[in-house]
This record gives C-alpha cells, structure tokens and sequence, in this order.
C-alpha cells in the first residue's frame, strides 16, 4: 500500500512538472514555429499549428544587413546588432571577471584596514538598479571624454558587475583553506603565483558563474544600451527593439519572432554549456570548511 501511494505521488509531481514545463515552453514553441511560417500561413492558420511549408526566409530577412546606424534603417536586420554585442560583451565579462577574481582575492586573503568597510559598500552596489547610476555614468563617461563606442559600453557594465564578480569570489575563497595559502608563503610564493598558480584553478565553478552571470546581464541589458549608445554602437538588445517597431505597412511577425530567438541565442547557449558549474559555483561559498 505504502508503494502504490508513493507511485501515485511520484507520478503526480512527475505530471506538474510536464505541464509547468509545457507552460513555460508554450511562447518558444509559439515563436520557432511562427518564425517558419509564411504571413500568408500566420494570417490565416492556427498560433500553435505546425507550418505546412517550412521557409527559412524569414531568418535571413531577420539577421539582414549591415544598415545599423544608418538614416533608412527600416526593416534592418540584426547582424550589425550582434556584432555590437559580442565586441562589448566579450571585453566587459572577462575584465568584470579578472577584477573580481582579484578583489575576492584580496578581501579573503590579504585583508587591510578598512576592508570589511570596503565590501559592505560593494554589497549595498549589488542591490542598486540600473536606474540609480544613469545619471552619475553619465557625468563620469563626459568627463572621461569617451565618444559613443562600445567602449562606453564595456566601461558601463564592468563598473556595475564589479560588485556582483566580487562577492562571487570573495564567498568562494573564504572557504578555502587558510594553510594553503600560508604554506604557499613560506615556500616563497608571492601575491601573483598565490592567485594564478593555487587560487584561480581552484575557481573554475565560480568562474563559470560569473561568466553565466555576466554574459546573461550585459548581452540582455537594453536600459544601458539604449542610454549610453546610438547608431553604430547600439547592442542587439536595441537593434530588436528597432526591428519590431519600426516596420511600416504589413507586420512581419515571422521575422520579429526570428529575430528575437537569434537575440537570445548566445544566452541560452551559454547556460547549456556552463550550467552544470552554476548551481556547483553558487553554493561554494554557502559553507565554510
């Protein structure tokens, strides 16, 4: 009897769990699907029906051409966009990565006056919205003098993911041994062969947080890529923006819906590849010892 209850149990959770899964993946389905469809199809088919004529068309008309920036911009494609991102994308999360390695470094193991002052006020940046720093970003980037590049980009989103790479790291080597660094020393190693030789790769769960963390904030960000860019410069995040509501006369919802799952690609490939680390990076800090 107690099996036969258990069996039911198992195959209810097992049952909720398919259709919050069907739930959550109904709008993907809904979007690969129409991005396969002709407007003739969408027009008069069914949301959730098959294409009878699978065409491609609509994903070549969504990545397009080279016309970011330009007067005429209407029904431009999403390549310049893309490319935008990467060249911000890949700078910020490695330099927000490599910084926060060295600040979790230092506030763990080469601890100085004021120290626990410093990464109380790091903290409190984590819990500041995009909106709070506009203002003071922008003030900093005038008197930086740098021109609308990605480079304002790259410098926007290290500064603000400073904070999160930083607890990230600082959780994780708190839990290491303190001997091993202590030994480290009496053998002659300095502050940089303690951090490249031992500590870094110990790191490669947290790492991968942080690469997961940052590659999803930065490539979806559209607040700081709508604020801090124009024409040539602006992220993937904008460029579909612009697509979707730019278009005049017909609606092409087969090539806003292509669009839109090429611009989150580069994320979800992301989180396939890494997010065996992610849970593993998250909780190594939860525990010391």
């Amino acid at each position: 009897m107690a099996d036969r209850n258990f069996s039911v149990g198992r195959t209810l959770i097992y049952a909720a769990l398919v259709l919050m899964a069907v739930w959550y993946l109904a709008p993907l389905y809904v979007m690969l699907t129409t991005s396969l469809k002709s407007l003739d199809e969408i027009h008069s088919g069914n949301l959730l029906s098959l294409p009878h004529h699978f065409s491609l068309d609509a994903w070549f008309d969504a990545w397009g051409t080279d016309c970011v920036g330009s007067e005429d911009c209407t029904g431009a494609g999403m390549k310049g966009y893309f490319v935008n991102s990467l060249k911000m994308m890949v700078p910020a999360v490695l330099i927000s990565t490599l910084i926060g390695a060295f600040n979790g470094y230092i506030l763990s193991m080469w601890r100085f006056k004021g120290s626990d002052t410093f990464f109380m006020a790091l903290l409190i940046g984590t819990f500041l919205p995009f909106q709070v720093v506009i203002l003071p970003m922008a003030q900093v980037l005038a008197k930086l003098g740098i021109e609308n590049s990605t480079g304002r980009l790259v410098l926007v989103h290290v500064v603000y993911g400073l904070q999160f790479t930083t607890l990230f790291f600082r959780n994780y080597y708190v839990t290491v041994p303190g001997e091993l660094v202590k030994a480290a020393r009496i053998d002659g190693a300095g502050f940089f062969r303690i951090f490249f030789k031992i500590l870094l790769p110990l790191s490669i769960p947290t790492i991968m947080v942080c690469l997961i963390w940052q590659v999803t904030q930065i490539w979806n960000d559209f607040l700081f890529g709508v604020v801090f860019s124009s024409g040539e410069a602006q992220p993937i995040t904008v460029g579909l923006n612009n697509l979707v509501n730019t278009s005049t006369g017909v609606k092409h919802y087969n090539v806003d819906m292509a669009a839109a799952i090429i611009a989150a690609i580069p994320t979800l490939f992301v989180y396939a590849v890494g997010s065996k680390y992610f849970v593993r990076g998250l909780t190594a800090g939860a525990v010391k010892g």
